[in-house]
């Protein structure tokens, strides 16, 4: 499924009259045949690619609580579904027009409020998991603060980390812009000022060729850390709401990001879960939807190797008794007596992992802080050197200046 825009022109009394619609279909067969359907003949159809403000305003953060409160205020009144269809016939704004149009295709074929929401690729798994089992709960109206309550969770971790980030960087951005362009000039100086003693001439040398080197290693680490974390920030921009790339499969091998974002995802899935369980959802169908309420393939996969084994008639605890779970919680898993109890138990297990990830994140900041003062003290450092060699320099220049008088 993806988003066409179509120009057609349907016959009408005063002649033919000429439409721009926007169309959510498969293919650009299915949109033909939509558009003749109607009695309309097609003049052209190309795909919609959003405007980068527009795909700006779809990640916004702010625009998505917006947009969820709105169906919220609206369904006191009416379905959700109905809501959300009077939300778009009353949007004015044409780039919200354009990103609300795949969710306005999927209502006006009968498709439910989940699946216009899913179409709108706006959301991240873990609120689409929220909506989703609370809609099947037939309690999303309750579902929906819990939404909300999760996009400004998210939004505040991606506000720290990326003060964190922002802060270190500018610290090595004027050190490395202070060493590319001092490196020249200083160098030049003192292959310049050499002394004249064959003995100290030598040594120089050494120094000076040690110092240049030095210089070069930390102006290459920094500019490629830099090129790299500029391309992770847009890959995982570009590539919102898919689960795997080469890009997140290289950060999740980072081992302490690897298990921050772990915890995450079991976080998420294992809430979403819970409150699946809570609107009385059937187990099977629990274990394969908090499979889709994260973007982790391990926790993905972990859920569905326990609805495997689950439908090979093996006990709920014995299926989810299995890695990536940690030793504690496979023991509150195995020990499962009652359903009611999986409630409980998963809520208990989001709450650890969440717990987990702030601890994970804090060493995170705080390793970024480390690799950050050792490169700042090497690059000092290699300044303060760098003024050992300027005597060297300054004592030759007096000697010769003496020797000559």
């Amino acid at each position: 499924m993806r988003q066409w825009m179509a120009e057609y022109a349907v016959e009408t009394r005063k002649g033919p009259v000429l439409f721009n619609e926007s169309f959510y279909l498969p293919t650009e067969d299915h949109v033909r045949s939509e558009i003749v359907k109607n009695g309309g003949y097609v003049i052209a159809i190309r795909p919609y690619e959003r405007s980068p403000i527009e795909r700006w305003l779809a990640r916004s953060s702010y625009w998505q609580i917006q947009l969820l409160r709105a169906i919220q205020f609206r369904s006191k009144t009416n379905s959700p579904g109905v809501a959300l269809w009077k939300l778009i016939q009353t949007e004015d704004n044409p780039s919200r027009q354009n990103i609300l149009a795949p969710a306005k295709e999927g209502l006006s074929r009968g498709m439910g409020i989940i699946f216009a929401l899913k179409s709108l690729h706006i959301f991240d798994h873990s609120t689409m998991a929220i909506l989703a089992a609370s809609e099947r709960s037939n309690k999303l109206m309750e579902g929906i603060p819990h939404a909300i309550e999760n996009i400004k969770m998210k939004r505040k971790n991606s506000a720290a980390i990326f003060g964190t980030v922002a802060w270190l960087g500018f610290d090595i951005f004027t050190i490395v812009q202070a060493m590319i362009w001092g490196r020249k000039p200083v160098l030049g100086w003192f292959n310049d000022n050499k002394p004249t003693e064959p003995d100290k001439l030598a040594e120089f040398e050494l120094i000076v060729g040690r110092l240049e080197l030095l210089w070069d290693v930390l102006i290459i680490v920094a500019v490629g850390m830099g090129a790299f974390l500029g391309w992770t920030i847009l890959s995982y921009w570009n590539n919102r709401g898919k689960k795997d790339w080469p890009t997140a499969r290289i950060v999740r091998s980072l081992p302490l990001i690897g298990g921050y974002m772990r915890d995450i995802g079991f976080a998420d899935s294992c809430s979403a879960g819970a409150r699946m369980l809570r609107g009385n959802l059937q187990v099977a169908e629990m274990l394969e939807q908090a499979s889709e309420a994260t973007n982790v393939p391990d926790v993905s996969q972990f859920w569905l190797d326990s609805l495997e084994d689950l439908n090979r008639g093996i006990p709920l605890g014995s299926s989810m008794d299995r890695e990536p779970m940690t030793k504690q919680e496979r023991m509150e898993i195995a020990g499962l007596s009652d359903l009611n109890q999986v409630a409980s138990v998963l809520e208990a297990i989001a709450e650890m992992r969440t717990q987990g990830s702030k601890s994970k994140h804090a060493l995170i900041v705080w390793g970024a802080f480390a690799m950050t003062g050792a490169y700042l003290f090497l690059a000092f450092g290699s300044a303060i050197y760098a003024l050992t060699v300027m005597n060297m320099s300054m004592d030759s220049m007096v000697n010769n200046l003496l020797g000559s008088m």
